[in-house]
């Protein structure tokens, strides 16, 4: 059993799982940067480092200011919630070299599952549908253009890395593309220290629905149900429903198979999700 962990993140998402493991009677360390330092999760936890400036590309994205908090304090293990470092395959891999736990999936299905362009490519493997787009890394503006323009409008800009709205923007037209991409590519950067980018078909109106599933080490995996995320604002959840009330059982069953299938091809052996986005008419769903 686990008497201490440091959590790799702030705000809600550190909260969350402070107050989890402190029922569970696990000692808890927070990290926090300069905009972070009087931040609730810093005051919640047992301990607390100061990992560096405001920008997370110089604080939470540090994989050797995380090590380095966890021997400072004795942490055995870290979890690193959701974004940041959480999709980063060198980051289970650096933890382990120091003798530290990584609270979380293993390093091969991070680096499939983690990255948006090569989880496409594992899923598209897998036979499990996904929405039309470009599997691959877009070089500049000008590229994004012309696959925008082979696609066909709209189309969504997305980050590779990360998540929680970042890097996205939906682009109407080739100047939208123009415009979007580089902001886009920015936003990334500096938000999870990668840059590459990726296109695919923006589906209007759309569903969005989150198979659960878990899986363990010996390759079985089960998917439990889903939420529904369809009410968003600036690409962020806003409000989950559970079960959907929209689904019915073909449909939430045939979405559970293709959620494992992913999961199976990829090693996965943790606990996760899988996102499907569909028309109104729900006839198709998509990863």
């Amino acid at each position: 059993m686990l008497k201490k962990i440091l959590i790799a993140n702030r705000g809600e998402i550190a909260c969350r799982v402070m107050k989890t493991a402190k029922r569970m009677g696990i000692k808890t360390v927070a990290v926090y940067s300069d905009a972070d330092r009087n931040a609730l999760h810093v005051e919640m936890a047992d301990e607390a480092v100061h990992i560096g400036p405001a920008a997370a590309a110089q604080s939470y994205l540090v994989i050797e200011k995380i090590v380095d908090a966890c021997k400072q304090t004795g942490a055995e293990a870290v979890h690193p919630g959701y974004g940041f470092l959480s999709e980063r395959e060198a980051f289970p891999i650096a933890l382990e070299k120091a003798g530290i736990v990584f609270i979380g999936p293993n390093p091969r299905a991070i680096a499939a599952m983690g990255d948006k362009i090569e989880s496409k490519k594992a899923a598209a493997a897998a036979k499990v549908s996904t929405v039309p787009g470009y599997l691959g890394e877009i070089a500049d503006a000008a590229q994004a253009v012309k696959i925008a323009d082979e696609i066909g409008y709209p189309v969504m800009i997305k980050a590779s890395a990360g998540g929680g709205g970042k890097g996205m923007r939906i682009a109407w037209s080739k100047k939208e593309v123009e415009e979007g991409f580089n902001s886009s590519r920015n936003e990334a950067k500096a938000s999870f220290g990668d840059d590459r980018m990726f296109i695919e078909k923006f589906i209007v109106n759309p569903r969005h629905i989150e198979i659960q599933l878990i899986g363990d080490k010996h390759g079985n995996v089960v998917y439990l149900g889903e939420r529904e995320c369809s009410i968003q604002r600036r690409n962020q959840k806003v409000i989950e429903e559970a079960p959907s009330p929209l689904l019915d059982e073909k449909t939430r069953k045939a979405m559970g198979e293709q959620a494992v299938a992913l999961a199976k091809a990829v090693g996965y052996d943790s606990a996760g999700t899988v996102e499907f986005v569909a028309g109104q008419e729900i006839g198709r769903a998509h990863v």
